[in-house]
Protein backbone atom coordinates (compact mmCIF):
# COMPACT_ATOMS: atom_id res chain seq x y z
CA UNK A 1 0.00 0.00 0.00
CA UNK A 2 1.51 3.46 -1.22
CA UNK A 3 1.68 6.12 1.91
CA UNK A 4 3.32 9.65 1.94
CA UNK A 5 5.11 10.85 4.10
CA UNK A 6 5.90 14.76 4.43
CA UNK A 7 9.87 14.92 4.57
CA UNK A 8 10.40 15.77 8.06
CA UNK A 9 8.73 12.64 9.01
CA UNK A 10 10.56 10.84 6.84
CA UNK A 11 13.85 12.17 8.22
CA UNK A 12 12.43 11.40 11.91
CA UNK A 13 11.07 7.86 10.85
CA UNK A 14 13.36 6.25 8.14
CA UNK A 15 13.27 3.02 9.57
CA UNK A 16 10.01 2.80 9.92
CA UNK A 17 9.92 4.15 6.18
CA UNK A 18 12.05 1.63 4.91
CA UNK A 19 10.65 -1.35 6.36
CA UNK A 20 7.18 0.11 4.96
CA UNK A 21 8.59 -0.11 1.82
CA UNK A 22 9.69 -3.18 1.78
CA UNK A 23 6.69 -4.53 3.19
CA UNK A 24 4.04 -2.37 1.87
CA UNK A 25 5.41 -1.20 -1.45
CA UNK A 26 6.28 2.24 -2.40
CA UNK A 27 6.09 5.19 -0.22
CA UNK A 28 6.28 8.76 -1.48
CA UNK A 29 8.03 11.62 0.32
CA UNK A 30 6.53 14.86 0.03
CA UNK A 31 8.01 18.39 0.61
CA UNK A 32 5.57 21.39 0.81
CA UNK A 33 2.82 19.37 -0.28
CA UNK A 34 4.58 18.39 -3.56
CA UNK A 35 5.99 14.89 -4.52
CA UNK A 36 9.84 14.87 -3.89
CA UNK A 37 10.94 11.35 -4.27
CA UNK A 38 9.54 7.42 -4.10
CA UNK A 39 11.49 4.69 -1.66
CA UNK A 40 11.05 1.31 -2.78
CA UNK A 41 12.10 -1.71 -2.32
CA UNK A 42 15.70 -2.83 -3.65
CA UNK A 43 13.84 -5.78 -5.53
CA UNK A 44 11.55 -3.77 -7.27
CA UNK A 45 14.25 -1.15 -8.29
CA UNK A 46 16.18 -3.68 -9.66
CA UNK A 47 12.69 -5.35 -11.85
CA UNK A 48 12.53 -1.69 -12.81
CA UNK A 49 16.04 -1.33 -14.14
CA UNK A 50 15.97 -4.79 -16.31
CA UNK A 51 12.85 -3.50 -18.07
CA UNK A 52 14.60 -0.30 -18.68
CA UNK A 53 17.47 -2.21 -19.75
CA UNK A 54 15.61 -4.51 -22.21
CA UNK A 55 14.91 -2.66 -24.85
CA UNK A 56 19.11 -1.86 -25.41
CA UNK A 57 19.51 -4.95 -25.39
CA UNK A 58 17.04 -6.26 -27.37
CA UNK A 59 18.36 -3.23 -29.88
CA UNK A 60 22.24 -4.52 -29.43
CA UNK A 61 21.40 -8.05 -30.92
CA UNK A 62 19.04 -7.27 -33.51
CA UNK A 63 20.92 -4.40 -34.77
CA UNK A 64 24.21 -4.78 -34.12
CA UNK A 65 26.24 -3.26 -30.91
CA UNK A 66 28.65 -0.85 -32.83
CA UNK A 67 31.53 -2.96 -31.92
CA UNK A 68 33.27 -4.74 -34.89
CA UNK A 69 34.30 -7.77 -32.68
CA UNK A 70 30.87 -8.75 -31.77
CA UNK A 71 29.49 -8.13 -35.41
CA UNK A 72 32.16 -10.31 -36.55
CA UNK A 73 31.22 -12.95 -34.26
CA UNK A 74 27.58 -12.70 -35.11
CA UNK A 75 28.78 -12.74 -39.00
CA UNK A 76 30.43 -16.09 -38.15
CA UNK A 77 27.77 -17.53 -36.50
CA UNK A 78 25.44 -16.40 -39.07
CA UNK A 79 27.43 -18.11 -41.98
CA UNK A 80 28.32 -21.35 -40.13
CA UNK A 81 24.05 -21.96 -39.60
CA UNK A 82 24.30 -20.98 -43.64
CA UNK A 83 26.41 -23.98 -44.22
CA UNK A 84 23.93 -26.25 -41.85
CA UNK A 85 20.71 -25.59 -43.63
CA UNK A 86 18.98 -27.00 -45.58
CA UNK A 87 19.10 -30.41 -45.63
CA UNK A 88 17.59 -33.19 -47.21
CA UNK A 89 16.22 -35.70 -45.41
CA UNK A 90 14.01 -39.10 -45.94
CA UNK A 91 11.76 -39.36 -43.50
CA UNK A 92 9.49 -41.70 -45.43
CA UNK A 93 12.12 -44.20 -46.02
CA UNK A 94 12.56 -44.01 -49.91
CA UNK A 95 16.11 -43.67 -51.78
Amino acid sequence: MESTWPVQDAKQRLSELLRKATEEGPQIVTKHGEELAVVIDIIRYRELLRVELAPDFKHALTHGSGSDEFSDVLDEIVAERAHDLPRDIDLVGRE
